[in-house]
Protein backbone atom coordinates (compact mmCIF):
# COMPACT_ATOMS: atom_id res chain seq x y z
CA UNK A 1 0.00 0.00 0.00
CA UNK A 2 1.33 3.42 -1.06
CA UNK A 3 0.64 6.48 1.08
CA UNK A 4 0.91 10.02 -0.16
CA UNK A 5 2.52 12.68 2.00
CA UNK A 6 1.54 15.59 -0.25
CA UNK A 7 -1.48 16.52 1.79
CA UNK A 8 -4.74 17.85 0.50
CA UNK A 9 -4.26 19.51 -2.87
CA UNK A 10 -5.04 23.24 -2.83
CA UNK A 11 -7.01 24.79 -5.64
CA UNK A 12 -5.20 27.52 -7.51
CA UNK A 13 -6.90 30.88 -7.08
CA UNK A 14 -8.80 31.84 -10.20
CA UNK A 15 -7.69 34.98 -11.93
CA UNK A 16 -10.22 37.73 -11.41
CA UNK A 17 -11.64 39.26 -14.53
CA UNK A 18 -10.39 42.76 -15.19
CA UNK A 19 -12.77 45.67 -15.45
CA UNK A 20 -12.87 46.63 -19.10
CA UNK A 21 -15.86 48.90 -19.65
CA UNK A 22 -15.93 52.64 -19.98
CA UNK A 23 -18.07 52.91 -16.84
CA UNK A 24 -15.21 51.39 -14.82
CA UNK A 25 -12.79 54.18 -15.78
CA UNK A 26 -14.85 57.24 -16.73
CA UNK A 27 -14.86 60.47 -14.76
CA UNK A 28 -18.17 61.15 -13.08
CA UNK A 29 -17.50 64.42 -11.24
CA UNK A 30 -17.74 66.71 -14.24
CA UNK A 31 -17.80 70.41 -14.75
CA UNK A 32 -20.78 71.13 -16.98
CA UNK A 33 -22.40 74.15 -18.55
CA UNK A 34 -25.87 75.08 -19.73
CA UNK A 35 -26.74 76.61 -23.09
CA UNK A 36 -27.84 79.90 -21.47
CA UNK A 37 -24.54 80.62 -19.68
CA UNK A 38 -22.31 83.45 -20.90
CA UNK A 39 -19.06 82.64 -22.66
CA UNK A 40 -17.03 84.67 -20.14
CA UNK A 41 -18.13 82.16 -17.47
CA UNK A 42 -16.97 79.30 -19.67
CA UNK A 43 -13.54 80.82 -20.30
CA UNK A 44 -13.07 81.62 -16.62
CA UNK A 45 -14.05 78.07 -15.60
CA UNK A 46 -11.89 76.36 -18.23
CA UNK A 47 -8.88 78.41 -17.15
CA UNK A 48 -9.52 77.93 -13.44
CA UNK A 49 -9.83 74.15 -13.70
CA UNK A 50 -7.22 73.72 -16.45
CA UNK A 51 -9.55 71.81 -18.74
CA UNK A 52 -10.03 72.20 -22.48
CA UNK A 53 -13.77 71.66 -22.70
CA UNK A 54 -16.90 70.40 -20.97
CA UNK A 55 -20.33 68.95 -21.69
CA UNK A 56 -23.37 71.17 -22.01
CA UNK A 57 -26.51 69.77 -20.42
CA UNK A 58 -30.17 70.68 -20.17
CA UNK A 59 -31.90 71.30 -16.86
CA UNK A 60 -33.03 67.64 -16.88
CA UNK A 61 -29.46 66.35 -17.37
CA UNK A 62 -29.68 65.53 -21.08
CA UNK A 63 -26.52 66.08 -23.11
CA UNK A 64 -27.18 68.90 -25.58
CA UNK A 65 -23.65 69.79 -26.67
CA UNK A 66 -19.99 70.27 -25.84
CA UNK A 67 -18.14 73.56 -25.43
CA UNK A 68 -14.38 73.67 -25.99
CA UNK A 69 -11.46 76.09 -26.10
CA UNK A 70 -11.88 76.23 -29.87
CA UNK A 71 -15.48 77.32 -29.45
CA UNK A 72 -14.29 80.04 -27.06
CA UNK A 73 -11.84 81.27 -29.70
CA UNK A 74 -14.82 81.89 -32.01
CA UNK A 75 -16.20 84.33 -29.44
CA UNK A 76 -12.82 86.05 -29.13
CA UNK A 77 -12.54 86.44 -32.92
CA UNK A 78 -16.10 87.77 -33.11
CA UNK A 79 -15.10 90.45 -30.59
CA UNK A 80 -12.26 91.58 -32.87
CA UNK A 81 -14.77 93.25 -35.13
CA UNK A 82 -15.97 95.34 -32.17
CA UNK A 83 -12.35 96.19 -31.26
CA UNK A 84 -12.86 94.35 -27.97
CA UNK A 85 -13.87 90.79 -27.22
CA UNK A 86 -17.00 91.27 -25.14
CA UNK A 87 -17.49 87.55 -24.36
CA UNK A 88 -21.21 88.13 -23.93
CA UNK A 89 -22.29 85.39 -26.30
CA UNK A 90 -24.12 82.39 -24.91
CA UNK A 91 -22.87 78.83 -24.80
CA UNK A 92 -25.78 77.70 -26.99
CA UNK A 93 -24.51 79.94 -29.82
CA UNK A 94 -21.01 78.42 -29.86
CA UNK A 95 -21.23 74.85 -28.57
CA UNK A 96 -20.90 71.82 -30.79
CA UNK A 97 -24.35 70.26 -30.93
CA UNK A 98 -23.59 67.18 -33.02
CA UNK A 99 -21.81 65.34 -30.20
CA UNK A 100 -20.42 61.84 -30.50
CA UNK A 101 -21.09 60.04 -27.23
CA UNK A 102 -20.69 56.47 -26.08
CA UNK A 103 -22.68 54.23 -23.73
CA UNK A 104 -21.18 53.21 -20.36
CA UNK A 105 -21.02 49.51 -21.27
CA UNK A 106 -18.60 50.17 -24.17
CA UNK A 107 -15.42 48.10 -23.97
CA UNK A 108 -12.34 50.31 -23.38
CA UNK A 109 -10.61 48.76 -26.39
CA UNK A 110 -13.53 49.77 -28.61
CA UNK A 111 -13.37 53.24 -27.06
CA UNK A 112 -9.62 53.40 -27.83
CA UNK A 113 -10.36 52.56 -31.46
CA UNK A 114 -13.00 55.31 -31.56
CA UNK A 115 -10.46 57.82 -30.21
CA UNK A 116 -8.11 56.96 -33.06
CA UNK A 117 -10.82 57.06 -35.72
CA UNK A 118 -12.61 60.23 -34.58
CA UNK A 119 -9.57 62.16 -33.31
CA UNK A 120 -11.47 63.50 -30.31
CA UNK A 121 -9.94 64.14 -26.87
CA UNK A 122 -12.90 62.93 -24.83
CA UNK A 123 -16.27 61.30 -25.22
CA UNK A 124 -19.29 62.10 -23.09
CA UNK A 125 -20.75 58.90 -21.65
CA UNK A 126 -24.52 58.86 -22.04
CA UNK A 127 -27.11 56.43 -20.73
CA UNK A 128 -30.66 56.91 -22.05
CA UNK A 129 -29.90 60.47 -23.09
CA UNK A 130 -28.54 61.47 -19.68
CA UNK A 131 -24.92 62.43 -19.16
CA UNK A 132 -23.39 59.96 -16.69
CA UNK A 133 -19.68 60.63 -17.18
CA UNK A 134 -16.84 61.33 -19.54
CA UNK A 135 -13.95 59.19 -20.77
CA UNK A 136 -10.70 60.64 -22.04
CA UNK A 137 -7.72 59.18 -23.85
CA UNK A 138 -5.77 59.45 -20.61
CA UNK A 139 -8.44 57.37 -18.81
CA UNK A 140 -8.03 54.63 -21.44
CA UNK A 141 -4.24 54.65 -21.07
CA UNK A 142 -4.58 54.48 -17.29
CA UNK A 143 -6.98 51.53 -17.60
CA UNK A 144 -4.74 49.51 -19.89
CA UNK A 145 -1.67 50.29 -17.81
CA UNK A 146 -3.35 48.94 -14.69
CA UNK A 147 -4.47 45.68 -16.30
CA UNK A 148 -2.74 42.40 -15.71
CA UNK A 149 -1.61 40.82 -18.95
CA UNK A 150 -2.86 37.32 -18.13
CA UNK A 151 -6.47 38.37 -17.55
CA UNK A 152 -7.39 40.45 -20.58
Amino acid sequence: MVKSYRGVPMEKPKAQAQKVTVSDYMSTKLITFTADQHMDEVIETLLKHRISGAPVISKSGDLVGVISEGDCMKEVVKGKYNNMPTLMGLVGEYMTQDVISIPPETNIFDAAKMFLEKRIRRFPVVNRGKLVGQISQKDIMRAVHSMQSQTW
